[in-house]
C-alpha cells in the first residue's frame, strides 16, 4: 500500500515524535509512506533513514490551487493508494486534488466537537463528500464525529502510539518554586482556554486542607485575568505556581505525585495525560472526551465530572492521604500505555483502517 501523509512538523521532535514515529512504523509494516511537510522538520533525518520519501511542501491556506495542484501532481505521479491529511489546511486541499482519482483519501481528526453538520466551511474538511475514511485518536472523537455525518461508517477509530522509552527525563528539581521534596506537588500541563478547566482546579484548593499540596500549573496564557483573580481568592494562593511555558514540562511532570487535567470538553487522546502515565504519575481527569479511554477509573488514575471541583480536591485528597494508592495507580498507569498504546498497534489499526476502505470502494 502506497500512501501519501500532509501534515505540519512546524512543533518541536518531542511534540511530533507519536505521529512521525507511527509514520515509520506503517513503513516497517510494509507500506510505502511519503510525508509531505516543511522541510527543515526535525524528524526529516530520521523518516528518510527508515526509507520514507519526503516531500518538502504544505498548504499555507485552507484552499489554495497551488497546493490542490501541487498535491494532485504528486497523488497521480506517485501512484498512491491513500491520501492521508492531518490538519484542515492539508485536508481542504487534499479533498479537492483527489476529486476524480482513484485513491483513498484520509482525514485525521484529534477532538471532539466543533463539527457542525450546518457550518458550511465542514463542507471542506471532514464533511466533503470526497472523503472515504476518517481516522479519529480515541471513540469519545468517533463517537462525536459519527453523530454530524450522514455516512457514520466512514468514521473509525486508530489511537496514536507512544513507547515508554521516550519518557526517561530525569524528575526537574521543583526548589525553583519553593517545592520542597516532602511536598506533594500536583501538575496541570495546559494552555489557559475556557474549555480547559483551569479555574476549576484553582477553586479545587478551596477543599484541600492539608498544607504540603501545591499545584503547579504550566502553559501558555497563565497570566489570563480571570484564573488570576481565581488564584488570587484561593486559600492555597501561595502554593499555586504559575510556571508558564516550559521546555522541560515532562521533566517537571516526572518530579510530580499527581497530575490533573481539568478539562470542561472538546479533549481527543491528550498527550499531557499519557505524559503522566508513562512516568508513572497517578493522573485525575474529567470524564470528557478520550480521558476515560486512557484512564481506568479507580484502578489507573481518578476519572471525575468536569467543573466539580470538590470532585477534583477529594481525587486528590484521596491521593496524598493514601500513598500506597497513588503508587498503586501510577504503575498501573504506565503499564496501561505499555499494553494497550503502543505505536505498533495504532499503526496496525491504521492500516487494517485504509485496506477495508480500499476494499469498500473496489480499488
Amino acid at each position: 500500500m502506497k500512501i501519501l501523509c500532509i501534515t505540519s512538523h512546524s512543533d518541536t521532535y518531542n511534540s511530533i515524535r507519536p505521529e512521525a514515529e507511527q509514520m515509520i512504523a506503517m513503513q516497517s509494516l510494509g507500506a510505502q509512506v511519503s510525508i509531505m511537510t516543511q522541510g527543515e522538520s526535525p524528524y526529516r533525518e530520521k523518516m528518510e533513514a527508515a526509507g520514507i520519501k519526503f516531500i518538502p511542501f504544505l498548504p499555507k491556506r485552507k484552499w489554495s490551487l497551488k497546493a490542490i495542484k501541487r498535491i494532485r501532481k504528486e497523488l497521480k505521479e506517485g501512484r498512491y493508494d491513500a491520501v492521508y491529511s492531518f490538519n484542515n489546511k492539508a485536508i481542504a486541499n487534499a479533498n479537492m486534488a483527489a476529486i476524480g482519482l482513484p485513491v483513498i483519501v484520509v482525514n485525521y481528526r484529534g477532538q471532539t466537537g466543533n463539527i457542525n453538520k450546518l457550518d458550511p466551511s465542514a463542507y471542506l474538511t471532514h464533511l466533503h463528500p470526497r472523503v472515504d475514511l476518517i481516522l479519529c485518536v480515541a471513540d469519545a472523537v468517533k463517537d462525536s464525529l459519527r453523530a454530524q455525518h450522514k455516512q457514520p461508517e466512514k468514521i473509525q477509530r486508530a489511537y496514536k502510539g507512544h513507547n515508554l522509552s521516550w519518557y526517561n527525563e530525569k524528575p526537574a528539581d521543583l526548589s525553583e518554586f519553593g517545592i520542597s521534596k516532602s511536598d506533594f506537588t500536583v501538575i496541570c500541563v495546559a494552555n489557559n482556554r475556557p474549555r480547559k478547566g483551569l479555574v476549576s482546579l484553582v477553586k479545587a484548593g478551596e477543599f484541600i486542607n492539608d498544607p504540603r499540596v501545591h499545584i503547579l500549573l504550566v502553559g501558555n496564557n497563565l497570566d489570563e485575568p480571570n484564573l488570576q483573580a481565581a488564584i488570587a481568592q484561593s486559600p492555597m494562593a501561595k502554593r499555586i505556581h504559575c510556571a508558564g511555558h516550559r521546555k522541560d514540562a515532562t521533566a517537571l511532570v516526572a518530579a510530580c505525585q499527581a497530575s490533573v487535567l481539568p478539562a470542561l470538553k472538546r479533549e481527543g487522546l491528550p498527550k499531557t495525560v499519557i505524559e503522566s502515565m508513562a512516568y508513572g504519575v497517578p493522573p485525575i481527569v474529567t470524564n470528557t472526551g478520550g480521558n476515560a479511554e486512557l484512564v481506568v477509573n479507580q484502578k489507573t488514575g481518578i476519572v471525575v465530572t468536569p467543573g466539580d471541583s470538590q470532585a477534583i480536591a477529594k481525587a486528590i485528597n484521596e491521593l496524598i492521604e493514601t500513598p500506597e494508592l497513588a503508587q498503586r495507580y501510577g504503575q498501573a498507569a504506565k503499564q496501561r500505555i505499555a499494553e494497550f498504546f503502543t505505536v505498533e498497534a495504532g499503526a496496525l489499526q491504521t492500516l487494517q483502517a485504509i485496506e477495508a476502505a480500499k476494499q469498500s470502494k473496489g480499488l
